[in-house]
């Protein structure tokens, strides 16, 4: 059975565990606690009093596309036909897209450990191999040309700011990968999910050096849209059809009023303030970490800090749920992403505001002490 593989979404259960304390601090899930620009709220109210209650096209609605399309244009530079932009349920449902594209019956998918689980398991969900590669902060926890060539992999998949690590690739290294790919005919998958809440620097896209490439994107973390489940994916022209027919199987469609939403998420001035804020959290959050446990590297960008815990204990399962337990903090172990020493890692996000946090610290350094 396909299910057998599939490992469960740890930080998921915690969540639900955590819902059991009512002073739980959280520190577990990657879900801003900000709102969306209210041109958002605004546009959702007038799609539901228009009776937008039917399906888009499966590529999903032109006006959106259209918007995400002007936006690779400003923050890129890189031109991109709205016909290559599909809207997806989530980019859980950009991933199934993404797989079925590039991978036959029992390929390999190459992945760095460690990395977002559900990777694994939509590869695992469509006969595929999932084939991973360890990284730490040696190399500053990106995947390089070096990891390719030890590998027989047919497509790679990363993640740019990372999840659970918050790291950013460099154009340089990006550039690199992207070559030799398409030199070895390894198709590259780019998750791109956190763009915009990069904090020294700003990321760049895959689409800047290939048209060949998959990139995908979405609404939940920069746009704080998360509960309306709407993703994109971006792919390779000669194959928007049938991506297209894919998504027409899978889910017909995304959700109609999330993509009326979505018209008005890109509102520049709201986002930099979503921006700011989340610099100040982390900046405070590393720093008051840095004092408890080891941090490999201060994040780039994402809102997750990778915390050594191994001065405390060598079970990162375990030290999650002591801590969830007798102190009601929240967080999600470093096992949930990974077998590379993630023993030794828990994952904090700083999705919630600095007084929220600044309880789970003294919580944590009250009882780390004892």
């Amino acid at each position: 059975m396909r299910y057998e593989n599939v490992s469960s979404f740890i930080v998921m259960d915690i969540v639900r565990e955590a819902q059991k304390y009512e002073d739980t601090i959280h520190f577990e899930i990657g879900q801003p606690d900000l709102n969306p620009s209210l041109k958002v709220k605004k546009a959702l109210q007038k799609a539901v009093e228009d009776n937008r209650f039917s399906y888009t096209e499966s590529l999903g609605l032109i006006e959106l596309r259209n918007k995400i399309s002007t936006m690779y244009k400003k923050n890129y530079n890189v031109d991109i036909e709205p016909q290559r932009i599909l809207l997806t349920p989530g980019t859980s449902g950009a991933f199934l897209i993404a797989y079925t594209l590039t991978l036959k019956y029992k390929q390999n998918l190459g992945l760095s450990d460690p990395s977002y689980p559900c990777y694994k398991n939509f590869a695992n969900m469509l006969d595929i191999n999932p084939c991973f590669m360890n990284i730490d902060k040696s190399s500053n926890y990106e995947l390089t040309v070096e990891h390719l060539k030890k590998e027989n992999i047919q497509a790679l998949q990363i993640s740019s700011p990372s999840n659970p690590t918050g790291n950013l690739y460099s154009k340089e290294n990006l550039e690199q990968m992207i070559s030799y790919c398409k030199e070895k005919d390894i198709s590259f998958i780019s998750d791109e999910l956190y763009h915009g809440l990069t904090y020294e620097q700003n990321a760049h896209t895959a689409l800047e050096f290939s048209d060949d490439v998959f990139v995908i994107n979405g609404f939940s973390k920069y746009y704080c849209m998360p509960g309306m489940r709407l993703g994109w994916i971006v792919v390779p022209k000669n194959l928007s059809r049938e991506a297209e027919k894919i998504a027409q199987n899978i889910f017909i469609s995304a959700p109609t009023l999330s993509q009326y939403a979505a018209i008005e998420a890109f509102d520049d001035k709201y986002l930099s303030s979503i921006k700011n804020t989340f610099k100040e959290r982390r900046d405070y959050l590393y720093d008051e970490l840095s004092t408890i446990f080891e941090i490999d590297a201060k994040p780039d960008g994402a809102f997750y800090l990778w915390a050594n815990i191994s001065k405390y204990s060598d079970d990162s399962f375990a030290f999650a749920k002591e801590l969830l337990e007798n102190i009601h903090v929240a967080t999600t172990p470093g096992i949930d992403f990974g077998s590379n020493k993630t023993n030794q890692y828990i994952r904090f996000a700083y999705t919630r505001d600095i007084e929220h946090m600044k309880e789970g610290i003294k919580r944590l350094k009250e009882y780390l002490s004892k």
